[in-house]
């Protein structure tokens, strides 16, 4: 019962798939401007499938999860002191089956519930001044720079003594700067960010395994990521895509377990192609390229989004 409430402990934060999903975010043309008051809507339908590594530093084996998030999506430009500015807020909803082997016992978990909030704040700092529709379709994209501040609020389906939960009973904070270089048809992107987390302070607590109260912290993570892409014609493009992220390795009651330590890397492909003038079509592919713990899931999306300028129409 000790061996495996330790390997409970050591292994939650892998179970818990909401972590892990924001790592492994890939996000081509992040910091593209759009006219001041430009408004999308975006439906995102997307299937995580695949297995949990653990590299050995736990005895649970067989990890899978299989869940299928359905995402709803808001973005606003904005003027930000004479720069374009963008503010996103997200709501994800997601449905999985976990399954694997503790020490010689099969479990198997279902839920079903939402996951944490998420919002973005992000400023074009150089290439982006702030233009409306008429100014914009005179501009040309040479060099952007951008930071952001993404803000993973707590309020998903948590509930202390269980295992799996989608959502993480903390708030994470990822500051990022960004790049985006364009070249006739072709653009480039590069990202360079640092995860921090709050403590989750009520952590697989109140159970048969812990009566009491257990406190779970993680070291920061960093993040790169990187896109290539090319403009068949306005709003028809595909993108190459690529990520990086490390470090995360997490403790419970100030109890660090240098196992859980991350090394991981993802490889995709984007593509966008518009339907109507207000709204368009997004498909995207990701699948680990390295994982050395954590989840190992392939990825596939869908998304529709619906834009337009000033009031909705």
């Amino acid at each position: 019962m000790r061996l495996f409430f330790k390997s409970v402990l050591s292994a939650v934060t892998v179970f818990c798939f909401v972590p892990g999903l924001h790592a492994q975010d890939l996000a081509p043309r992040a910091y593209l401007i759009t006219p001041i008051g430009s408004n999308a809507i975006t439906l995102t339908d997307s299937i995580y499938s695949g297995n949990i590594t653990f590299n050995g530093s736990v005895p649970i084996t067989g990890a899978t999860a299989r869940v299928n998030v359905s995402v709803f999506s808001l973005t606003h430009s904005l003027r930000f002191f004479g720069r374009t500015a963008n503010f996103f807020a997200s709501l994800p909803y997601a449905v999985g089956n976990f399954n694997g082997t503790v020490i010689q016992a099969p479990p198997h978990a279902y839920r079903s519930g939402l996951m944490d909030s998420e919002f973005r704040f992000s400023v074009s700092a150089k290439g982006g001044p702030a233009m409306d529709l008429r100014e914009f379709s005179q501009w040309r994209q040479k060099t952007l720079v951008g930071v952001s501040l993404k803000v993973v609020a707590p309020g998903g389906q948590y509930d202390p003594t269980r295992l799996l939960n989608y959502g993480n009973n903390r708030w994470s904070f990822k500051p990022e700067v960004g790049l985006s270089q364009r070249w006739r048809n072709w653009i480039v992107d590069t990202y360079g960010a640092v995860w921090f987390f709050t403590t989750n302070d009520d952590f697989f607590s109140h159970n048969r395994f812990s009566p009491g109260v257990n406190t779970q912290s993680e070291q920061p993570v960093g993040a790169f990521e990187a896109h290539l892409s090319y403009d068949v014609k306005p709003r028809f493009w595909a993108s190459l895509d690529g990520n990086f992220w490390f470090g995360g390795s997490t403790s419970v009651n100030g109890v660090q377990n240098p196992g859980t330590i991350q090394r991981n890397s993802r490889l995709g492909a984007t593509l966008s192609v518009p339907i109507t003038k207000r709204q368009s079509l997004k498909f995207s592919y990701n699948n680990g390229a390295y994982i050395l713990y954590g989840g190992n899931y392939q990825n596939i999306s869908v998304a529709w989004q619906y834009s337009w300028l000033g009031r909705p129409r």
